[in-house]
């Protein structure tokens, strides 16, 4: 019996890796076998296109990258790691979770295009990952949102100040506040369920919203409903 595919998705900063690893946690006292994957996967040379796009190697802006070639890039990456690293353990049952995934590239590559192009994009990214790569689509996915102002500050924390460290993502702020309202439109229609991560200008503590984390997935458990 496959496993389950579940998806933390969110802006730079958001706290994904962290909320990954403790929904893993989470799972594990369930009882359920299940493995966490990252993307981008910076330890294989699969990420080589991704590093260079994401280090500014293409172009200085995120915008100097099309929508389309951007998206291959990550798209092959996740092809390599599922066709290596998790594609028999989620078939024999074990659950997957993914700090990013396929749903990365709806909302930072769908908002370098006219709003009119937005849907076609997200039908092109469905049908070219889990149609023509052959992909799993994600039984859950959790996007947790956090205002950009907010994640910057935190960043911030992250990188010890040194703004050199930022990815051309990153260091872009009104490219990121744009992505955040890309992101909202799709998880509407994608169906994704949403986890507020701040109130107001300040973060939630991370107990709190992995408590919201927990809920959600032990909803999906007990009703066996997943999108």
């Amino acid at each position: 019996m496959r496993g389950r595919l579940l998806t933390v998705e969110g802006l730079d900063g958001s706290g994904k890796a962290t909320q990954a690893r403790l929904l893993c946690d989470f799972l594990n006292e369930m009882e359920i076998r299940v493995r966490k994957v990252s993307f981008p996967d910076y330890e294989h040379s699969s990420s080589s296109l991704v590093k260079m796009y994401l280090n500014g190697e293409f172009g200085s802006k995120p915008e100097d990258v099309n929508a389309y070639a951007a998206s291959s890039f990550f798209a092959v990456d996740r092809y390599a790691s599922y066709r290596k690293y998790w594609k028999a353990s989620l078939e024999n049952g074990e659950w997957v979770v993914a700090d990013r995934y396929t749903t990365s590239n709806m909302i930072y590559q769908v908002t370098k295009l006219p709003r009119d192009e937005w849907d076609p994009f997200l039908d092109w990214v469905c049908d070219f990952e889990y149609g023509k790569l052959g992909l799993p689509q994600p039984d859950l996915t959790l996007y947790l949102d956090m205002p950009p102002a907010v994640s910057q500050k935190l960043l911030a924390g992250r990188y010890h100040g040194n703004e050199s460290k930022k990815d051309i993502h990153e260091r872009d702020l009104p490219y990121m506040e744009n992505c955040r309202l890309a992101a909202l439109y799709v998880a509407k229609k994608m169906g994704w369920r949403m986890i507020h991560c701040a109130t107001g200008q300040n973060p939630k503590a991370i107990s709190e919203v992995q408590r919201e984390i927990r809920m959600a997935a032990e909803t999906c458990l007990l009703q066996n409903t997943w999108v």
